[in-house]
């Protein structure tokens, strides 16, 4: 057993239990690979649907900008936000996976002081609270569009943006400054270098996406909206895949229910 996991251990379960409590009823065990491939499945497929109906069915509308020229890729707030049946499935998928990454969120901060001990164990809560606000403001953003509500929507997806990479690079010094590198396992390495690319792509994304905003308002090339749009949907999707790295941080992981401890995370 991996020495980071021994803080999620839950002493009311015997290690040899096989999916029973203490009191020897069964409990419903799942694994935490599981439970990660499933919750990032609703946004990855639930924006992708929205991009593709956007493209069949509303291409004209979701494609128009105020300089009229051509453009073949819709904004992300166009994709999500505009339009039926769009709008709902969007809101769906993110309102439905957010439920499991409020719980990891706080599985992570119990991961991280774990790691820090007695040294910065700040950074344990600072991660913690970028990672809840990050995942508050996406809901945010999501249930009040830039149609619904323009001034909360963009408060939202600034907050969104701020904090999802501040919570990246917090986490990529945690890792830094508590994991050596002869002392992790395959899984470990593979979630650090990923977190690294990830972050990487997610920055140059935004920054690219910036660029291409300011360009497009300045010269109305035709294409160059469909670039930013294209870049929005790197940040999206670099997001996503940077909270899945999580499958590997946890991949001796399990979710437990029982009608006496309740929802529980235990490295049995």
């Amino acid at each position: 057993m991996l020495p980071q996991y021994e803080r999620l251990l839950d002493p009311e379960l015997s290690p040899g239990g096989g999916g029973q409590d203490s009191s020897g009823r069964s409990a419903i065990r799942v694994r935490f690979g599981k439970l990660a491939v499933i919750t990032v499945l609703f946004p990855v497929v639930g924006f992708l649907f929205c991009v593709v109906w956007s493209l069949l069915y509303n291409f004209d509308q979701a494609n128009a900008t105020h300089c009229m020229v051509y453009n073949f890729l819709p904004s992300l707030s166009a994709a999500i936000g505009n339009y039926q049946p769009q709008r709902f499935v969007w809101q769906a998928s993110v309102l439905v996976h957010a439920l499991p990454r409020y719980a990891i969120a706080f599985l992570y901060k119990n991961f991280h002081i774990g790691l820090l001990r007695k040294r910065r164990k700040e950074l344990a809560y600072l991660a913690c609270i970028l990672n809840i606000t990050e995942l508050s403001s996406l809901v945010g953003l999501t249930m009040w569009t830039s149609v619904s509500n323009y001034d909360v929507h963009k408060f939202c997806f600034s907050t969104f943006v701020v904090t999802s990479m501040l919570y990246m690079v917090v986490l990529i010094v945690i890792n830094r400054v508590t994991r050596e590198g002869d002392l992790l396992t395959a899984s470990e390495r593979k979630s650090i270098r990923y977190k690294k690319r990830l972050f990487l792509a997610n920055l140059c994304s935004i920054l690219l996406a910036v660029y291409f905003f300011v360009r497009h308002n300045s010269y109305c090339e035709p294409g160059v909206y469909s670039l930013f749009a294209l870049s929005e949907y790197v940040f999206v999707y670099s997001n996503i895949g940077f909270h899945m790295t999580a499958y590997w941080d946890f991949i001796s992981a399990n979710l437990f229910f029982d009608w006496k401890n309740g929802i529980h995370f235990s490295a049995v």
